[in-house]
């Protein structure tokens, strides 16, 4: 195959995306973009499952390391430097793969941002103040009434991302959920990338979340968190709230034990694959892969071969 790849593979968290990406950037002599929105944080490894060293000694990774974990990070941000990563592989005569699951990301660089209203600052403090006397979780107990999508997608200590879907209701008069569907349908698909997903049985898909979960723990995600608590700068809002580090923070401060919040993040894996499937199904002209439970690695890579190159 001749002409150079511009792909974008999705699915949810622990389907498999990673490794197909790096089976096919190796066949295509492609560099891979991450599109996960906490793999972007240095020294946050073993918690957000990034690929290996030699992985990565082998294939050029981009938008992985990029920001230390006391700072924030947003999609506009990353959709700068997703365009920006793009278009200097492709100039080099590279390949592109962009593989990820964080569906907001993946929504950004198929339709562009959605047309949201810009900060009210007086709102925001007012909100701010609410967050102080009434706590994070009456307000987010709020925003879930009026945006139940939004409150089972976003972690009720989210703080950023909870003032600003109430920010939106409030200065729009509808949820920010509806918003965002509304952008998706409305808004052409970039025709440049062709998109394959990958999606396994909910059953199949808890399991490999669940081993995902009990690797990470063995390779040290507890020592991981700890060695990021007692650094100069604090996590920011967005790092903190992660999965994998919040919970383990959660017990670092006393709030329930170890083995609770292994199965905190193994619930909360789970929750964040369910409301990845949501957004993917507003997704269009996806190749979807449907793999089965007996599929290798290899039949995973033929099949999706079988789309990039139909001819043979």
């Amino acid at each position: 195959m001749t002409q150079k790849l511009n792909l974008l593979l999705l699915g949810v968290t622990a389907v498999g995306k990673g490794t197909l990406a790096f089976e096919l950037a190796k066949h295509f002599d492609a560099e891979i973009i991450s599109i996960d929105s906490m793999k972007v944080y240095r020294r946050m490894d073993v918690g957000t499952a990034k690929p290996s060293l030699e992985r990565r000694r082998q294939i050029p990774y981009h938008l992985i390391d990029v920001v230390e974990p006391s700072e924030a990070f947003s999609v506009d941000r990353f959709l700068d430097l997703a365009n920006s990563t793009a278009q200097d592989i492709r100039s080099r005569g590279k390949s592109v793969i962009a593989s990820g699951g964080t569906a907001m990301y993946i929504k950004a660089m198929l339709y562009g941002l959605f047309d949201a209203p810009p900060s009210d600052s007086a709102l925001r403090k007012r909100l701010k103040t609410e967050t102080q006397t009434l706590g994070l979780p009456e307000l987010h107990r709020r925003m879930a009434a009026i945006d139940p999508e939004a409150g089972n997608r976003i972690h009720p200590n989210d703080e950023k991302r909870i003032l600003r879907a109430l920010e939106i209701y409030e200065l729009t008069g509808k949820p920010i959920s509806s918003l965002q569907q509304q952008w998706s349908v409305s808004a052409p698909a970039a025709s440049d990338w062709l998109v394959i997903g990958l999606k396994r049985n909910k059953e199949t898909e808890s399991k490999r979340i669940n081993l995902r979960v009990k690797k990470m723990v063995e390779q040290g995600l507890l020592d991981e968190v700890k060695s990021l608590l007692a650094e100069p700068k604090p996590l920011s809002p967005q790092a903190r709230v992660a999965i994998g580090y919040a919970e383990i923070i959660e017990h670092l401060e006393g709030k329930m034990s170890f083995d609770d919040a292994v199965e905190r993040i193994k619930i909360n894996t789970r929750k964040l694959a369910k409301a990845q499937r949501t957004w993917f199904k507003t997704f269009r002209s996806v190749h979807w892969i449907d793999i089965p439970d007996e599929a290798d690695e290899r039949w995973i890579f033929d099949e999706a071969i079988k789309i990039l190159n139909p001819k043979h």
